[in-house]
């Protein structure tokens, strides 16, 4: 902005002091109580407010009989003034505050590692540098024994049969996936890959091919979720893989394929009842926001399922 003379016109400094001393005559309605509430004298109090009257060239208060009321030029300056004062004390009070310490414990399914934990892990460690955080990769049943035995804080798990009571995070059925390249659901008997135990494999992969009348040969197991992307992007097998999490050069199979969905798995997290404290309680917000993100677009980095 230029002045009357042409030149340009020298933005006023606003002293965060006085902004903070207007803030408070504002929020007490009076000079004496103001000065009283940050122990000065009354004259300090209007001495500094004269000052900033000055400095933005107008009146911030009407004189009343119950004390002072803001002009439109102190209503128009007071919200951004609380906003600064505000902003200034939370950055003070995020500098003087101890870093916080301790482990946080997760559990969570391995192809969720690299998808949704890293970048829950990031925006994590941003807040709290200093927390040891330890991550268990292993199914639900033993993720669930994990928790209720006090070894882990919180725990994400598939849960493909009823809903426990957990936070909802994700709708995540498991679909059965062959590779582009290789075409093997094309072959009778079709060759699957499994995990090399029984229940869900058992329950849910192999009854849903029984149900659709396919001949099937186990070609390959693995005792986890990378042994299943293997299988499938190498062309030996296809495999029951979360649709969210497909190989990238595969395809979900579904029914005009002859196949269709495995299962209705939902994604849920628990946290242990006995679990306190505030990291825990950023560790869940960093999860839940990474899910939340990653909703909405398709996951290709961390492959495979692991129930």
């Amino acid at each position: 902005m230029r002045s009357a003379d042409g030149r340009f016109a020298k933005k006023p400094m606003l002293d965060s002091d006085l902004l903070r001393t207007f803030v408070a005559v504002t929020e007490t309605g009076n000079f004496a109580k103001a000065a009283e509430k940050g122990g000065r004298t009354q004259s300090a109090v209007s001495m500094e407010m004269k000052k900033l009257e000055g400095m933005i060239g107008g009146s911030l208060f009407e004189r009343g009989s119950r004390g002072v009321v803001l002009t439109r030029r102190g209503g128009e300056l007071i919200t951004n003034a609380r906003r600064i004062v505000s902003m200034l004390d939370k950055t003070a009070a995020s500098i003087i505050a101890p870093p916080l310490g301790g482990v946080v414990r997760i559990g969570i399914p391995a192809e969720y590692g690299r998808s949704i934990l890293s970048r829950a892990l990031g925006q994590f460690a941003k807040r709290h540098p200093r927390i040891e955080v330890t991550v268990r990769y292993a199914h639900l049943a033993s993720q669930m024994k994990a928790l209720a035995d006090g070894e882990l804080d919180l725990a994400v798990v598939f849960e493909w049969e009823s809903f426990t009571g957990g936070e909802m995070l994700k709708h995540d059925p498991t679909i059965w996936v062959t590779s582009t390249l290789h075409h093997l659901h094309e072959e009778r008997p079709v060759p699957i890959a499994l995990y090399n135990r029984d229940g869900w494999c058992r329950d849910f992969a192999i009854k849903s091919l029984e149900r659709r009348g396919l001949d099937y040969r186990v070609a390959f197991t693995s005792d986890t979720a990378g042994g299943l992307e293997l299988a499938v992007t190498s062309g030996l097998a296809i495999a029951p893989i979360s649709r969210s999490n497909i190989p990238i050069d595969c395809r979900e199979l579904t029914l005009a394929d002859g196949f269709g969905d495995i299962d209705t798995s939902n994604v849920v997290l628990h946290r242990n009842s006995l679990a306190r404290g505030e990291a825990i309680d950023g560790m869940e917000n960093a999860i839940r926001e990474a899910f939340t993100s990653s909703n909405q677009a398709r996951v290709g980095q961390s492959k495979g399922t692991n129930r």
